[in-house]
């Protein structure tokens, strides 16, 4: 998943919409199914402090983060620290979401956000490929 921290996210909705990506509204949050990825837009300063950074504006944010799910919380734990050891910073260590899943944040050796999320609301294709549920129908 790649998540983009937006300024408006209805003109964002608007404009990923138009290029032929249907867009599902979830508080505050768009998820697009784009091909085999799952596009988010979500405000940008929500996506810095929810990555663990703590200017939710100019201060090194790109804009985006990038996001691996996984079956469980304890792949979670595993990968944050597999990243941890080789080097990474978490940024968030792994704890309970808001949505009710498990997730944890480190940057790259670039500062390049990744979130490594356990998430029950969207499963995993039996090849590890995401696919948006239909979140009205939840």
């Amino acid at each position: 998943m790649v998540t983009l921290g937006v300024a408006d996210v209805g003109r964002s909705r608007a404009f990923y919409e138009h290029l032929g990506w249907r867009g599902q509204e979830v508080e505050e949050t768009v998820f697009l199914q784009a091909g085999g990825i799952a596009l988010v837009l979500w405000g940008r300063e929500k996506l810095a402090l929810d990555c663990g950074l703590e200017d939710g504006g100019a201060a090194g944010f790109g804009g985006f983060a990038l996001a691996h799910n996984v079956r469980s919380r304890e792949e979670v734990d595993d990968l944050v620290e597999q990243a941890r050891q080789a080097g990474a910073t978490v940024t968030k260590p792994p704890a309970t979401t808001f949505y009710g899943g498990y997730a944890g944040v480190f940057t790259d050796p670039d500062g390049h956000p990744w979130e490594i999320a356990y998430n029950p609301g969207i499963p995993l294709a039996e090849d590890g490929s995401v696919v948006l549920p239909d979140f009205g129908a939840l």
